[in-house]
């Protein structure tokens, strides 16, 4: 018994091994004939198994089925070829046994050219459409599938949190979700395999016929003609014996990557869909015995299917019609008075049926978080078949900004825009526009430097993502643009720095509850003590949110998790409001600002002075809506006016804008200052570490820039 129980927990090994084995082993052509057949049955299985699934995971073996049916196939052929070249000269056509025989016999019908001819359009048909065609499935189900994840994990969160469903069930849905994931990754590299024993079959086909030349008349001293007329009967036996079972298995690679929008078995949804379109079929019919009764036409053949179509399409058409009256004679005898309206475009009962189902009115409302879309002219940029990489880039930036973040952007949408002209884009945060640029496809944007040594030729513009005059110039232009001390960037790059710098800008708005607790759970898997005791039972999701958006929003990265939360805790005995605890969070990541904002062990920052900050701190006004800064305009305008200067020189040192300041009036005062200098970052003295050069490169006093300058005169 328990030897019984091993080999059926290890029968897939063993089938393995025993095929390489038939790889290197010569086996009987009887034994050879039943693993033939085998093969044939194996791969007519899986067809039918693929068509009467209704969404893959039912099958989610089928990659690997897909390399052991790749290889018990590549086995079969090998020991056909080896039967063949050993056998052939002497047993002529009996040599690779009676299955390769008869589909030799099957498909020459008596003539070598012919047969093999047609095997070789199998070959190809198998080889360019089938297995390119399930490839190409394959490639784009498995992107967009991992590319949906985020979402669908954020909609069970958030199904989660309303109470939809209980924990039980959400923990079953992502699972879900992960072996979809896994299942199409998976078949994504599996249909390369496909591809290879397709080739892999074209080679030993060839293999068979050349050797089986050279063997028969070097060896087996035959004519040329019965040799050729032996072996490549055999060849194309041995390679359609292998080739259909490979169709077969190509087809089912294609059929279940598709299956992920269907309601039933591919003969129900055939059967369904097709019925639901009786107008369809008359006009096929109709077609059909229009040019039945033109001249010289094939008329009965014509006429019959037309005729057929015409008349199954008619009763397909009364069935409907009187499905519909029965279902309106039901809403009439329900509603009130027992009469119905009439039936309308506006009110057509498949449009009906569909909204009554409340989810579908749900999908209606759903808003993409980063939304991208683009012009016709910019859709190569995007369409990886063409040679587009901006997907590709976007990833990279995703991992990018979660390494240096620690926040993960979620899935950018892109589709293109019928409404745009055709070299804009729109990028939308949440449904709605936040910016959009133009971009020329066949030139570069050169960025004008602040002293260029001579002008270039170009089309006038703006870089979109800050503001830098510049140029589009033709590629010939490009060496000399640079010569002359411009910038020179690719279309590529400008839309893609436009769409990052956008999503930097606007990430605080992308962190809501669901990726707060996401971020959670992270944690949890190395700090599960921490998070037990803090989150939420200490510090809430919502005030835990409020934090880090407030961090986001200055370009603080969140990584540090951890220190975060244990701040929080220490600081929540002191206070509870978000700003504050925003400021002590900053203090504790010390460390992490100022590697992010310094260079080489310098910081280069405009400073207050004394008089201006104890006015400042003078101006704070507390209501009961918290703290907020109550600057009259003689004090607003010198501070403005002089950092307006000063902004310039953070733009010829080709670095962000500082401004420090100390930790009383930082946050108020960087929020009113955002109005005027959305890219300014405004630091404390204590969020500094001590280790660092602070170097000033400007000071903001009562006095303005001409004050200064006429005192200094």
């Amino acid at each position: 018994m328990k030897v019984r129980q091993i080999l059926q927990n290890n029968a897939v090994t063993l089938f393995v091994v025993v095929v390489v084995l038939f790889m290197i082993i010569p086996i009987p052509t009887q034994l050879l004939d039943i693993l033939l057949v085998l093969n044939i049955s194996l791969s007519i299985i899986i067809l039918v198994i693929t068509m009467n699934i209704q969404e893959a995971l039912e099958f989610s073996i089928f990659p690997s089925l897909l390399l052991i049916t790749t290889l018990f196939r590549l086995g079969m052929n090998i020991s056909s070829t080896r039967a063949i070249l050993r056998n052939g000269a002497e047993l002529g056509e009996r040599a690779a046994g009676q299955v390769i025989n008869a589909f030799s016999a099957l498909i020459t019908a008596g003539n070598v050219v012919i047969g093999f001819i047609i095997f070789v359009i199998i070959v190809l048909v198998q080889l360019i459409v089938i297995t390119k065609g399930a490839e190409r499935v394959s490639e784009v189900a498995a992107r967009f599938t991992l590319d949906a994840m985020p979402g669908k994990q954020m909609a069970i969160d958030a199904d989660l949190n309303s109470g939809m469903i209980d924990e039980q069930t959400a923990r079953l849905r992502r699972s879900k979700i992960q072996r979809e994931a896994d299942f199409y990754g998976a078949m994504d590299g599996a249909t390369k395999i496909v591809k290879g024993d397709s080739t892999m079959s074209i080679i030993l086909s060839m293999v068979n016929l050349l050797g089986g030349i050279i063997i028969g008349m070097v060896q087996g001293g035959m004519d040329f003609s019965t040799v050729l007329n032996t072996y490549a009967r055999l060849t194309v036996g041995d390679g359609l014996v292998s080739q259909i079972p490979a169709l077969m298995i190509s087809t089912a690679t294609g059929m279940i990557v598709t299956r992920s929008v269907s309601e039933g078995s591919l003969g129900e949804d055939v059967r369904s869909q097709f019925t639901a379109q009786p107008t369809a079929i008359m006009v096929a019919g109709g077609a059909m015995v229009f040019l039945g009764i033109l001249p010289n036409t094939p008329h009965f053949a014509l006429l019959l299917v037309g005729a057929a179509l015409l008349a199954g399409g008619f009763f397909l058409l009364r069935r409907l019609g009187g499905q519909a009256s029965g279902e309106a004679e039901a809403q009439a005898g329900g509603a009130p008075g027992g009469e119905g309206g009439e039936v309308t475009p506006e009110n057509a009962p498949s449009q009906a049926d569909f909204y009554k189902d409340i989810g579908n009115v749900y999908q209606l409302l759903t808003v993409e978080p980063i939304e991208m879309e683009v012009g016709y002219s910019l859709i190569p940029l995007v369409d990886e078949q063409s040679g587009g990489k901006l997907i590709n880039r976007i990833v990279i930036f995703r991992r990018q900004y979660a390494q240096e973040m620690g926040f993960v952007i979620p899935t950018v949408r892109l589709h293109d825009g019928s409404m745009l002209g055709t070299n804009q884009y729109i990028i939308s945060i949440k449904g709605e526009e936040v910016t959009r640029g133009e971009i020329l496809m066949d030139y570069y944007l050169a960025l004008e430097p602040s002293t260029p040594v001579k002008e270039i030729d170009g089309i006038e513009t703006v870089e979109p993502a800050y503001g830098i005059p510049s140029r589009w110039i033709l590629p010939e232009n490009k060496e000399m643009a640079e010569i002359y001390g411009y910038t020179v960037i690719d279309p590529l790059s400008v839309m893609l720095t436009h769409l990052s710098e956008t999503i930097k800008r606007h990430a605080y708005e992308l962190l809501g509850r669901t990726e707060t607790t996401q971020l959670v759970e992270n944690l949890k898997r190395t700090s599960p003590e921490l998070v037990e005791e803090t989150c939420p039972a200490i510090v809430s999701y919502a005030l835990l949110e409020k934090v880090l958006r407030n961090l986001l929003m200055e370009g603080v990265p969140i990584r540090d998790l951890g220190t975060i939360l244990e701040t929080l805790v220490d600081s929540m005995n002191n206070t509870r409001d978000p700003d504050l605890l925003t400021e002590s969070v900053r203090g504790a990541l010390a460390r992490t600002i100022t590697r992010r904002f310094c260079e080489n062990g310098q910081l280069r920052a405009v400073t207050l002075d004394g008089e201006v900050e104890r006015r400042i701190v003078a101006s704070l006004t507390k209501n009961e809506h918290g703290i907020y800064l109550a600057m009259g305009p003689e004090l607003i305008q010198p501070i403005i006016t002089q950092l307006s200067d000063s902004m310039k020189k953070f733009q010829e040192l080709g670095q962000s804008p500082i401004l420090l300041t100390s930790q009383v009036i930082r946050v108020y005062l960087s929020r009113l200052l955002a109005q005027y200098f959305p890219g300014l970052y405004v630091l404390s003295f204590n969020e500094i570490v001590g280790t660092v050069q602070i170097q000033s490169i400007g000071n903001i006093s009562m006095q303005s820039s001409d004050e200064k300058r006429a005192v200094g005169a």
